[in-house]
This record gives structure tokens, C-alpha cells and sequence, in this order.
């Protein structure tokens, strides 16, 4: 029997988040090279994408590649660049067929040229589905996106369209790259580690962690579905008591 059964249609997170671990260190226990980790990673996101569009997710968002990960070997960051490229082309008639809006979130302008044209075509293609929204976290980091956040409301105090002392956590929230995009209700890490390495740290104040041993190659729907069902054994109090939820 599949775990979706044990799953409560009716109390779905509305946003589940993504750090795909575990790719380099799946393909080196294969004796791999880790680019074939990452290919078998991109397997994952269409299946997890397909399992979200199928149980009613609205929103998945997936670490795909921070502001750190330009630090790594040049060799692999072009070839994950190249592997973006080829993904994004070949996914883009599955996210029509599965009826599912592709946003991007991060320092886009740091990308190639094919890979950043390649995304903002499919983002174009996918902008009227109204299935669930799958958005790339892609050449980004929370450092980077609060300090971009911090600079555009101090241009618009010196322009004087906001007053300092009218600056609310709302004023923040709107100023961000996922401004419009509703906060991470779970969190999903595989790969073992437990950290949340520099990932929508301001949006993720009461998400849910939870943290799978599974590399991310061989993570898939029934995994998926075992996070949800432990997300919604979960008593989400928001700093009240449980006797004031009950």
C-alpha cells in the first residue's frame, strides 16, 4: 500500500521546500562521477513535481543552486549549468502537460546566457498554468537576498516613500525575491545533513524540518509522501499553547 493513502487531502502544506542533498556523494558511492549524480538528481525533481501536481501541492520550491555553489570546481559548475539548460528544455512539456507554473528565485544575472535565456523562456511558457508552482531557487542565498532586500527599502526611505519608522516585518517580507510566494509550511533535507545552508532563512521562522538520510537521487514519491504525513502529525502552535489551539 502507498503512503498517499495515509495522507490527508484536505490538510496539505500549501509550501514544502527542498535542499536536494546528496547527489556528488550518491554517484561517488556508485563509483560515479558526481555529474551523473546530478542528472539522476533532475529524475527526482520530475518525479517529486509530478507527485506534488497529483496530490494538489501549490507550491514546491528546490534549492537548486546557491550563491556558494559558484565556489566549487569550475569544471562541475559548467557542467551543472549545461545540465540546467538541457533540463529546462526537456521539462518544459511536462510542466504544461502537469499544468505547472515554473518561477525563479535568486541572482539570476550570474547565470550564462543560454542557461538564464532557457529559464526565462519556460517561465514565459508555464506563467498561465495554475497547477502547483514549482520555483528554482537558483544562484541564491539568504545573505544575499536580505542584503538586496535591506538596499532596495533603504533607496526608497532616501527617496522618501516609505518612512523608517512605517518599516514592519510585512515591509520586509515584500521587499524579498519570493515576495508574492506564501512561506515554507515543511522543509525537506536529505542527504542526512542537518542544516539549512543559507535557505529562505527569514521565510522559514515556523517551518517544519524535517530531515531524510535518503540521497536526493533516490528520493521519490513514496518518500515524499512519508515527509507529508509526518508534517501533518505535527502540532503547528505558532507561539500559542495547545490548550489554545483546542
Amino acid at each position: 500500500m502507498s503512503l498517499i493513502d495515509n495522507i490527508d487531502k484536505d490538510h496539505l502544506p500549501r509550501h514544502i521546500a527542498i535542499i536536494m542533498d546528496g547527489n556528488g556523494r550518491w554517484a561517488k558511492s556508485r563509483g560515479k562521477d558526481r555529474s551523473y549524480g546530478h542528472q539522476e538528481g533532475v529524475v527526482s525533481v520530475r518525479k517529486i513535481v509530478e507527485a506534488a501536481a497529483a496530490i494538489g501541492l501549490k507550491y514546491v520550491t528546490v534549492y537548486t543552486f546557491s550563491n556558494e555553489n559558484w565556489n566549487r570546481p569550475e569544471a562541475e559548475v559548467i557542467a551543472l549549468m549545461e545540465l540546467l539548460v538541457t533540463a529546462i528544455h526537456r521539462e518544459t512539456p511536462d510542466l504544461m502537460k502537469n499544468n505547472v507554473c515554473l518561477k525563479a528565485v535568486g541572482n539570476l544575472t550570474r547565470l550564462p546566457g543560454k542557461a538564464y535565456t532557457t529559464l526565462m523562456d519556460c517561465i514565459r511558457q508555464t506563467s498561465a498554468n495554475t497547477g502547483t508552482t514549482l520555483v528554482l531557487a537558483l544562484s541564491y542565498s539568504s545573505k544575499w537576498e536580505l542584503t538586496e532586500a535591506t538596499k532596495r527599502i533603504a533607496r526608497e526611505v532616501l527617496e522618501k516613500k516609505i518612512n523608517p519608522d512605517d518599516i514592519t516585518e510585512t515591509t520586509v517580507s515584500n521587499h524579498l525575491a519570493t515576495n508574492g510566494i506564501p512561506d515554507p509550511d515543511l522543509l525537506i533535507r536529505t542527504g542526512g545533513e542537518k542544516r539549512i545552508s543559507n535557505f529562505l532563512l527569514w521565510q522559514m521562522s515556523y517551518t517544519e524540518f524535517y530531515f531524510a538520510d535518503t540521497y536526493w537521487p533516490d528520493f521519490r514519491e513514496e518518500e515524499l509522501y512519508e515527509a507529508i504525513v509526518w508534517y501533518q502529525q505535527r502540532e503547528r502552535r505558532f507561539g500559542k499553547t495547545s490548550e489554545q489551539l483546542n
